[in-house]
């Protein structure tokens, strides 16, 4: 993901190894829909619902978010229910998961899809770097970053 960032000029480097390793990233900022790594990497209902209150203190924290790029449908289920709660969209079935989907938001922000870009989708060729990259283009140009 960071060679991405990086190429798209989201971040200062295109690798991080460590906390200490000065990867910074600019006009972005990474969350997640659950606060730790379930077994499986495949969070639970309820593990979803218990780390709402974090997701949503830390959107609610960044201030001006323009564009928001889901990664994974997981990611995609639990904004919207962010979105649905805080009441910015009335419901979630008019909102469909795909790679690449694109949806304004009532206020004003963007919302993205993407697939995960975890190793089952990089290494079966479902999601490739043009693709990943082309999310962050999009989001870049959204936010008024690109020319």
């Amino acid at each position: 993901m960071y060679p991405v960032l990086y190429d798209v000029g989201f971040a200062n480097q295109p690798e991080g190894t460590s906390r200490d390793d000065g990867l910074k990233l600019r006009h972005a900022w990474i969350a997640s829909v659950v606060r730790c790594a379930p077994p499986g990497d495949k969070p639970t209902p309820v593990e979803i619902r218990s780390c709402a209150d974090h997701l949503a203190q830390e959107v609610e924290a960044l201030g001006r978010v323009r564009v928001v790029v889901c990664l994974g449908r997981i990611a995609f289920d639990g904004y919207l229910s962010y979105l649905l709660e805080r009441r910015i969209i009335a419901r979630k079935s008019e909102f469909r998961f795909v790679h690449g989907a694109h949806y304004p938001l009532p206020n004003r922000t963007h919302l993205l899809a993407s697939y995960h870009p975890s190793l089952r989708n990089t290494n079966t060729g479902r999601l490739d770097a043009a693709m990943f990259r082309q999310i962050f283009v999009h989001a870049s140009e959204l936010a008024g970053l690109k020319d």
